[in-house]
């Protein structure tokens, strides 16, 4: 089938977007499902900086691709096998595929699924090769999703059944914002009542967090980044203290205040954040980073503090989420007014507007940003 898609073809695409037209919208051939696979219409995709960070370079993915990984909508028609959906299912898709074989899926953490990280990074899907195409020559799928597009096929495995009441664009951050930034702090830290938690970087992941973190009951919460309109945004969203991460002088005077906090989570892909969130975290306390910097930078930490301070330096990965199972769990907080995750998405767009949308984006003016199909 013929559908309508915004193509990216070069990476490091010239900014700003929408001068450059960095991504096109183009009809392309779309095969239709095979075994375990479904065919979605997607209804609204989330524009995220995991998107961003493929087009300005900072993760290299094979060109052409189709982006997008944060969407909801409904399933048209299911491959051969496919169990768990059926058409007319409202799902939200997800954008690590688990095989449920590999040693990390049976272990339980399907986010570090070994062959859908592998498929990932070759712009494949989960079952092989692609099904994408433009005049013949194959396109790319983009975290086995690719939702910016009027369809998708998807891997099974790729999209949760939720709850149809729930609008289109609210589903939508579910899939990643949410997903991972809720998750780091249920999941990967495990808060308990009372603690006391940071946040680097107040983008839809770490706003995500804040509110997550408020609904885990921590005693404070100290949202940290450069700008001063998403402090008092974040504010409103349950944090109880608000630091700039460009006054050295703030970020120490909190950090002397708390004695350092349990747990402080990295949102912002870069080393300066992390290494901010390192001085944040108390003694025997965890730093949990979650912002994906490119992939080549690096930042320096002494062992031996590792050691004598009982530090723990961890990573994030869609949250350490069972989608399946949290998603529903997430969204049914939502319903009970527990994380009001409605809040976080601050603009809407069709597909033609894509790249003015990322232009936002990537010059902070948007928290997350809608695209409604």
């Amino acid at each position: 089938m013929d559908i309508r898609a915004a193509v990216l073809r070069q990476s490091p695409a010239p900014a700003p977007y929408a001068a450059s037209r960095a991504l096109s919208v183009e009809t392309l051939t779309l095969a239709p499902p095979g075994d375990g696979e479904v065919l979605v219409e997607i209804k609204a995709a989330g524009l995220c900086h995991s998107d961003l960070s493929v087009i300005n370079g900072d993760r290299p993915r094979p060109m052409p691709m189709v982006l997008g990984h944060e969407a909801s909508g409904v399933v048209r028609e299911v491959g051969r096998g496919v169990r768990s959906l059926a058409r007319g299912d409202h799902v939200v898709l997800v954008f690590v595929p688990s095989c449920g074989h590999c040693a990390c899926c049976a272990e339980g953490r399907p986010a570090l699924c070994e062959p859908g990280n592998a498929a990932n990074v070759r712009g494949e899907m989960l079952e092989g090769g692609r099904r994408l195409s433009l005049g013949g020559a194959p396109v790319n799928h983009h975290l086995g999703v690719s939702a910016f597009a009027s369809h998708a096929v998807v891997s099974e495995h790729s999209a949760v059944k939720v709850d149809p009441a729930l609008p289109f664009d609210l589903a939508a951050v579910f899939g990643c914002a949410v997903l991972t930034g809720v998750g780091a702090v249920v999941n990967t830290a495990g808060v308990k009542a009372g603690q006391t938690v940071a946040v680097v970087g107040l983008g839809g992941v770490g706003l995500s967090a804040v509110l997550g973190a408020a609904a885990a009951g921590a005693g404070r919460i100290v949202a940290v980044d450069i700008a001063e309109d998403k402090l008092a945004f974040a504010r409103t969203l349950g944090a109880t203290d608000t630091v700039n991460a460009g006054d050295a002088a703030a970020v120490e005077a909190m950090r002397a205040e708390l004695g350092g906090v349990d747990y402080a989570l990295e949102m912002a892909g870069s080393v300066r954040a992390l290494e901010t969130a390192v001085l944040m975290t108390k003694r025997g306390g965890a730093t949990i980073t979650a912002g994906l910097a490119n992939a080549t930078h690096t930042f320096a930490l002494s062992p031996s503090r590792l050691v004598v301070e009982e530090r723990v330096l961890r990573g994030s990965y869609v949250g350490g989420c069972i989608p399946k199972r949290d998603i529903p769990r997430y969204i049914a907080l939502h319903q009970r007014g527990k994380l009001p995750v409605d809040r976080l998405m601050t603009s809407r767009g069709t597909l033609d507007d894509i790249n003015e949308g990322f232009d936002r984006l990537a010059q902070g003016q948007t928290i997350r940003h809608i695209i409604m199909m």
